[in-house]
């Protein structure tokens, strides 16, 4: 069983307040913030460094200003997005340029000569050209015959928020929920982490389901055919590129050829996420006003909470796996026992997170400010944007005879998501 709530009280170091806290987590004073953020400052890599730093920071209380102005804003391409749409067309235009020359050393011949080359552009092709997402065969993979309460709910959000609903819904382990596109017609799979599922009221899970879509109904470039591949490409590229390892003589002089390419790509990699990172910010936030006005701004709200505390989760995780590790081999029943044994843990220990942590939470993101590399705004910060205007009524309840239906089709993907998670411990 994983600790229980000590109270516990001290003088603060620094202002002599008496502080009461929770021996599950950090000690803090609310009066003058001592140790509200016990985390590692970060590093000081230098002038680049600071102005990127700056630069994020300007950005995003610009955008923050506007989101707590109260307009009615809608997605854009301003500059960025739209350097970042030529950028990857571009990187689009190298990868096809390979399979027409690649074809074109072919079918000239060049009396033979020309076919040698021309094949090896045509492997460079295939072996560099981006890849068709599939549906991961490594989770459980729920479609409409598989969970027509759970699909019934996702398409009366996504009419919410004003797009079309999902083609199938994957279950894991992480304590994170995402939408993407899958094959070559571009069908779309919502990701559900299980962990984060549990932890929610049935008002949040509706709130979770309305972020994710929103991605889709306001134009989200990361999410987009053009730049999402152009990303992926790029990544692949540079996956290609790394040195061999324990290289031979002639393999040295392989991976000094690389060196080059790989720096190039990187930059561009690093570049193109930085580009698309600003209409990203601003897509989190619309995403949430649509959560808002789908599940109310109170579940909304109760979802930021819960995003606060997702390294608690995880930590509580990772604890469960290592003691069922010393537990060594079980039965299947026992097995399964401990599988569903872990949501309720998990489920007991959210609702015991007192307040003060939440708030330690707030104000610790507060220092740390905006991320340079961060793909999501301060949670804290949407929080308030969300409490900001006026309160949203929902337009999607949740029904008990939904929920049952729901968790009855979900039964079975928990408790083989409990059982890896307890297997293996990993957590994303």
């Amino acid at each position: 069983m994983p600790d229980t709530a000590r109270e516990t009280r001290q003088a603060c170091p620094e202002c002599g307040t008496e502080i009461r806290g929770d021996s599950r987590f950090a000690v803090w004073c609310a009066a003058c913030d001592w140790n509200v953020d016990p985390q590692e400052p970060q590093p000081d890599r230098g002038p680049l460094d600071r102005a990127e730093r700056a630069l994020a920071r300007r950005h995003g209380e610009r955008l923050l200003a506007e989101m707590l102005g109260g307009q009615a804003l809608r997605p854009r391409r301003d500059a960025s997005a739209v350097t970042a749409t030529v950028l990857a067309l571009i990187v689009h235009g190298v990868t096809l340029a390979l399979a027409v020359g690649g074809v074109w050393c072919v079918v000239a011949g060049w009396g033979g000569v020309g076919v040698l080359p021309g094949l090896v552009l045509l492997i460079l092709f295939w072996a560099l050209a981006p890849r068709v997402r599939r549906l991961p065969d490594d989770r459980p993979v729920l479609l409409r015959a598989d969970a027509p309460e759970l699909f019934a709910l996702v398409d009366e959000v996504g009419q919410s928020v004003g797009t079309r609903s999902v083609h199938a819904i994957a279950v894991d382990g992480s304590i994170n929920a995402s939408v993407m596109t899958y094959g070559v017609r571009g069908r779309r799979l919502l990701v559900l982490g299980m962990p984060l599922w549990e932890v929610l009221t049935p008002e949040e899970r509706i709130a979770l389901l309305g972020h994710e879509l929103a991605h889709y109904a306001n134009g989200d470039t990361r999410n987009g055919l053009v730049v999402g591949t152009a990303v992926r490409t790029l990544a692949l590229w540079h996956h290609t590129l790394q040195p061999l390892p324990d290289p031979t003589a002639l393999e040295l002089a392989v991976n000094a050829l690389y060196v080059l390419p790989r720096l190039l790509v990187r930059g561009l990699l690093v570049l193109l996420v930085r580009l698309t990172s600003r209409a990203g910010t601003r897509a989190e936030y619309l995403a949430d006003r649509l959560a808002a006005r789908t599940a109310s701004t109170q579940a909304a709200v109760g979802l930021m909470d819960r995003l606060l505390i997702t390294n608690s989760l995880a930590v509580l995780l990772r604890s469960e796996a290592n003691r069922a590790a010393l537990g060594g081999s079980r039965s299947a029943r026992e097995a399964k026992a401990r599988a569903d044994e872990l949501w309720g843990l998990l489920a007991a220990y959210t609702a015991s997170v007192p307040e003060h942590e939440y708030e330690r939470q707030r104000r610790a993101g507060a220092r740390r400010g905006h991320q340079v590399d961060a793909t999501h705004p301060p949670t804290h910060l949407r929080r308030a944007c969300l409490l900001a205007g006026e309160p949203l009524a929902a337009q999607v309840v949740p029904l008990d005879h939904r929920n049952e239906g729901i968790a009855a089709e979900l039964a079975a993907a928990r408790t083989e998501v409990a059982r890896r998670l307890l297997r293996d411990g990993l957590v994303d």
